[in-house]
């Protein structure tokens, strides 16, 4: 071998060397054993569906090492660091919550950028318009169609709440709210600083574009307890009483209160006389559900530790159904006497209120969830069931054939109580996860129409509770998602200045 040749092989070797690509290649070699894989899967990632068990994009490239991390900024793996001993360890959660992080800023700021959303390909303003002028689409296709396209065009905007205590807004924190039928009124469960549960109404009817004012109105009703379930009462009038489930503390035993809505000075002006707070001993209760059946007439029922249990208002007269599991959710169906309900061990069935409590007939239907069931929703017509569990499932049931026709995915949930939001008349499902964030799906086919991030970090303690209606603020209100996060009320309105906005049709 000439020395000119040896020269050459040597220059390059160290070129080789000096080059970091080849650098980075070579320690890559160490920990893939030679296995590689195609660069171009890193750029796929679902912008749709964030959950906790998602990947970054970056990792998904390189092959995932027992004990160690790898770094796609930096592009090189750490190793992860037992205990809780060092200054700042690595832990597997603590790099996915960083990820979960990195992700929900990142879709905050494409909320705020992209005005123009696309709820399904093919389908824009122009096109559905185009499509109903020619007879391709007929008026419950084109009305279905234009609410999607609508809420694809919901935006942001914070709602300045106005009341008699501006320091309390400030430190007290939204843990529940529920609109109640005619919209117009919001119940809220907030958690004071000092511990326990203070409640409070706001009154809807100055929420409008483009100032979005809304006034608090309290009492100095509180608790020490945990609220468990809450729902609208009619007692005296539609909506005129709020059903609380509290749970027991200490020497104290839980239990359902109903609370009059007069109680808040001007909630309800002109409707509401004078109520007193009614209290029942009810140990032990998860949820609650007010009757609107003709023949459980001034009733609610509680589901408790293995049996359900109905009691009259008026009467004080109580009536036991024992279950095989505990009972987390309740609904009554309206048209006929039964009470639906959502047990621990993933059972759905419903009580026939004609039986007694000990008929061997008195479950009408059996439908089964392989997880705790958070929420049943009956709908309209009564032959359909919408039921979410704790393993992230949402299902629609037929209940003529008790089988399964619809699955919603996309859903979060490992084991907290989370409600359904059901929506007929706009044809929507709205649902929180435990990620906390807000997924609307189409009744229609289960197609995931939007996910919208929480404005604040992912945790526990900062999950939102929602609540859309058709028309925020009574009957001549517009549809629109409230959201109350923390101490921050948010309003997603339907826009009028919605790209290509619809000149034709009804917002039925």
């Amino acid at each position: 071998m000439s020395r000119s040749v040896w020269q050459s092989r040597r220059r390059r070797g160290r070129s080789h060397q000096q080059n970091p690509a080849f650098r980075q290649r070579d320690s890559s070699e160490r920990y893939t054993s030679g296995t590689w894989q195609n660069p171009q899967d890193s750029n796929h990632h679902d912008a749709e569906a964030p959950s906790a068990s998602s990947s970054t994009a970056a990792k998904s490239s390189v092959p995932e090492l027992p004990g160690f991390y790898f770094d796609p900024e930096k592009n090189r793996y750490f190793r992860l660091l037992p205990g809780h001993n060092n200054c700042n360890p690595l832990t597997k959660e603590g790099i996915r919550h960083k990820e979960m992080e990195s992700r929900r800023l990142q879709l905050l700021q494409q909320e705020d950028k992209q005005r123009k959303k696309i709820t399904r390909m093919g389908f824009n303003a122009s096109s559905i318009l185009r499509k109903n002028q020619l007879g391709f689409l007929n008026i419950a296709s084109y009305c279905r169609l234009s609410h999607e396209l609508r809420v694809s065009c919901m935006e942001r905007r914070k709602v300045e709440i106005q009341s008699s205590d501006p320091s309390a807004l400030a430190s007290d924190q939204f843990n529940f709210i529920l609109a109640d039928t005619s919209s117009d009124r919001l119940f809220t469960v907030n958690d004071v600083q000092i511990g326990g549960s203070k409640y409070g109404i706001i009154n809807l009817q100055g929420l409008k574009a483009p100032t979005f004012k809304v006034h608090m109105h309290e009492n100095l009703y509180f608790t020490n307890r945990k609220v468990n379930s809450v729902c609208w009462a009619s007692l005296n009038h539609l909506d005129s009483h709020i059903l609380l489930c509290l749970m027991g503390l200490a020497e104290t035993p839980g239990c359902a209160t109903l609370l009059p809505a007069s109680l808040f000075v001007s909630s309800h002006q002109g409707t509401d006389q004078p109520g007193v707070l009614c209290s029942f001993r009810i140990p032990g209760a998860w949820t609650c559900a007010w009757s609107l059946n003709t023949q459980a007439n001034n009733c609610f029922s509680t589901g408790m530790s293995r049996r359900v249990l109905l009691t009259n208002v008026v009467t004080g007269h109580r009536q036991s159904y024992g279950t095989n599991s505990d009972v987390l959710a309740q609904q009554f169906a309206v048209k006929t006497p039964l009470l639906f309900n959502g047990c621990r061990s993933g059972e759905i069935f419903a009580i026939d209120l004609r039986s007694p409590s000990q008929a061997k007939g008195r479950k009408a239907t059996h439908i089964f969830h392989d997880s705790a069931v958070t929420s049943v929703r009956v709908l309209k017509e009564e032959q359909y069931l919408m039921a979410s569990d704790m393993a992230g499932k949402i299902k629609l049931w037929d209940l003529r054939t008790t089988k399964c026709v619809r699955q919603y995915e996309g859903h979060v949930n490992e084991y907290a109580y989370l409600p359904l939001h059901v929506h007929e008349e706009e044809g929507i499902l709205v649902a929180v996860g435990q990620d906390c964030y807000t997924r609307i799906w189409s009744l229609h086919d289960a197609h995931l129409l939007r996910t919208i991030p929480s404005p604040y970090p992912t945790s526990k303690a900062n999950i939102p509770s929602v609540a859309f209606s058709p028309r925020l603020g009574g009957p001549q209100g517009a549809p629109g998602l409230l959201m109350a996060v923390q101490q921050d009320l948010y309003c997603f309105s339907y826009s009028s200045s919605c790209p290509g906005s619809l000149e034709e049709g009804s917002w039925e």
